[in-house]
């Protein structure tokens, strides 16, 4: 005898709370999927490019060399650090791409898989968790040029380094959730990824990335949660600890919300997706 299958309208706004295991549920099974989609779009970018990931290494140096001539040349105050400059710099500018490359990789990875999104079930999530693991990718190229660095100016990183994987976890969990609800806006309108790129580069001079927290003395700065987000990775390489721990927890409770919220947000409103693409 056949199992009947009945459908049922609104049927994730009826599961309530109860949807979150759903979620869950549907997320680790599709973790096999994010896996084979990030090889996809890693062999993709670096296919034919003759540097291949290597450029991961050189914007840095670009983005890095460019400050150091600004404020050499009078035009630009980057502060006083406590680690020489490249060494400073390049440990924030490896945590702010991170979020900058993972949000628009993220915002346009639903778009880039119309095809697949209309002529496949599957959890449309994993388009987004795929492209932010590549994000992430990235991130570990240019945490190993820190170390070079560290051997270059041999400095040796406190004990408390090792709780650096923890102190970036907020900003990756940030970027999810700002990607799952950028990505179903780019679906509605195709120029919000070039609008993202133009805004986190915007912010990114906001933000105390590649200039010491002294110089940032606005109330902007204070409030901003990029601004914790990213020193607190970096106190933890130099110093072994956050040197603002309470503003540190304040964004990672904001980036934790921000993520459950546009993840749920996502997951009732990924139904309609395939008919805007």
């Amino acid at each position: 005898m056949k199992q009947r299958m009945l459908y049922f309208p609104n049927k994730q706004l009826k599961l309530g709370l109860r949807i979150w295991p759903v979620m869950v549920s549907d997320l680790w099974g599709g973790r096999e999927l994010v896996w084979r989609l990030f090889l996809r779009n890693w062999l993709a970018r670096y296919k034919q490019a003759a540097l291949g990931w290597t450029w991961a290494l050189i914007m840095p140096f670009i983005a890095i060399g460019t400050f150091v001539f600004l404020n050499r040349a009078g035009i630009l105050n980057i502060g006083s650090t406590d680690v020489p400059y490249p060494l400073f710099a390049l440990i924030g500018l490896a945590v702010w791409q991170l979020f900058s490359t993972g949000l628009s990789s993220g915002c346009a990875s639903v778009v880039s898989s119309g095809n697949m999104v209309s002529k496949i079930n599957f959890p449309l999530e994993v388009l987004v968790f795929s492209s932010i693991a590549q994000a992430v990718f990235e991130f570990t190229v240019k945490c190993a040029l820190v170390l070079v660095f560290f051997a270059v100016y041999r400095f040796v990183p406190p004990a408390g380094a090792l709780l650096f994987p923890l102190a970036v976890l907020p900003i990756v969990i940030l970027t999810l959730g700002l990607s799952l609800i950028l990505s179903l806006v780019n679906g509605v309108l195709r120029d919000t990824a070039n609008a993202v790129s133009l805004i986190t580069t915007f912010l990114m001079f906001l933000t105390p990335v590649l200039y010491s927290e002294g110089e940032a003395k606005s109330a902007f700065f204070r409030l901003n949660p990029l601004t914790a987000l990213v020193n607190a990775p970096r106190d933890i390489l130099i110093h072994g600890r956050v040197k603002d721990p309470l503003s540190f927890l304040w964004a990672s409770v904001f980036s934790l919300v921000v993520f459950l919220v546009f993840w749920r947000v996502f997951y009732l409103a990924k139904t309609k997706i395939p008919e805007r693409l």
